[in-house]
């Protein structure tokens, strides 16, 4: 039998006092718990978003590349041409911004046929020019001219077999300066596909072409300079 008793509001408020103690105490286990396996998942886990090849890190690794940050190099040539490189749509463009000038010339035998062209930069080729070339290259007779970068457009698809991938994107070139915006438009666009291999650290883009199944000593043999 159950012994009859006084159960007044104390006593009722000890009760729920205790079951709200009990009920916070299981909650702040069980959120302990929930964290810790958070941080083990965390701590423990291999993952990193280079495992996973996704058209952002694609445009990511690829628009980072050295390859593709390389700028484009415009050869100008001063001096003797030929009648073929002088009417070049390059030179044809140089020749209407007035930026070089030329005078008939006879041709020596690597040139011929004739006509040949000695060709100067005339004052305003000068100012356009001097700015973009190193000045140890100034005197040459022939220098490179960066006149444009790349520009990543977008990521149109990942064709993923393996730890091997293919990666389409599109892509434009971008003037760097006056004389850049002369020879190159930035309208056409253009389609290229870049090789992608999973390493132990994720997907990196392929730079060169591997020598992959050789043994360590032709790998050795084979080594190229770090770039």
């Amino acid at each position: 039998m159950i012994a009859e008793g006084n159960y007044g509001p104390a006593s009722l408020g000890l009760a729920v006092q205790g079951s709200v103690a009990v009920c916070d105490f299981i909650m702040r286990k069980y959120l302990i718990f929930i964290i810790s396996c958070l941080l083990s998942a965390i701590l423990f886990s291999s993952c990193s978003p280079r495992d996973f090849l996704t058209r952002r890190l694609a445009a990511d690794l690829i628009a980072g590349s050295n390859t593709f940050k390389a700028p484009q190099q415009f050869w100008l040539r001063i001096g003797v041409l030929s009648n073929r490189e002088y009417i070049s749509p390059e030179y044809l463009v140089m020749q209407h911004r007035g930026w070089i000038s030329a005078t008939n010339v006879p041709c020596s035998p690597q040139l011929a046929p004739p006509p040949c062209w000695d060709v100067m930069l005339t004052p305003s080729g000068v100012d356009t020019v001097r700015p973009l070339v190193l000045p140890e290259e100034r005197n040459k007779p022939a220098f490179s001219i960066p006149v444009a970068r790349r520009e990543l457009l977008a990521i149109t698809g990942i064709s993923k077999q393996g730890n091997l991938a293919d990666v389409a994107f599109t892509w434009r070139w971008v003037p760097m300066n006056e004389f850049g915006s002369a020879l190159y438009s930035s309208d056409p666009h253009y389609t290229s596909t870049a090789a992608f291999r999973y390493y132990d650290d994720g997907w990196r883009v392929v730079q060169t072409i591997p020598h992959s199944g050789q043994a360590l000593e032709e790998a050795l043999k084979n080594a190229e300079p770090a770039q």
